[in-house]
């Protein structure tokens, strides 16, 4: 799965003890149990959506894609009360839904493609071995 948090090189640069825990990739949120299945869902979007975005993502990219997921769980919510027959504040959940489709369109919709095309080299090795060219990562 992809990571929610990545530290920059010069957050990196410092000691591992001198970072937050959220920086350093261990916990997605301070204080929150990650098994709980509102966490799950949410890192779930989260690793759907940097699937989406291909392997180099900005950290204000991931910002947005943390702050899609959350929107996304409470929509997902607002809609379980809906079909359970529950009211819902109509103005709320239009809000949300709103909100998604703006990030959204900063994140960008477009699935991005792994470019797996070999090399000319690697396409030569592949004709000189008989084996399965490969792109290599």
């Amino acid at each position: 799965m992809p990571e929610l948090t990545r530290p920059t090189p010069e957050v990196d640069a410092r000691k591992k003890k001198g970072r937050s825990r959220v920086s350093n990739g261990r916990d997605i949120f301070r204080n929150v149990d990650g098994r709980s299945m509102v966490v799950r869902r949410y890192r779930d979007i989260c690793a759907a959506v940097l699937s989406d975005q291909g392997s180099d993502v900005s950290e204000s990219r991931l910002q947005l894609i943390r702050r899609f997921a959350g929107i996304a769980v409470l929509a997902e919510e607002t809609e379980a009360k809906l079909a359970n027959g529950q009211p819902v504040d109509i103005s709320d959940y239009s809000t949300l839904c709103s909100t998604l489709v703006r990030i959204s369109t900063r994140i960008g919709l477009n699935r991005r493609a792994l470019d797996v095309t070999p090399t000319v080299e690697e396409y030569v090795r592949h004709l000189a071995g008989n084996g399965v060219p490969q792109k290599e990562t």
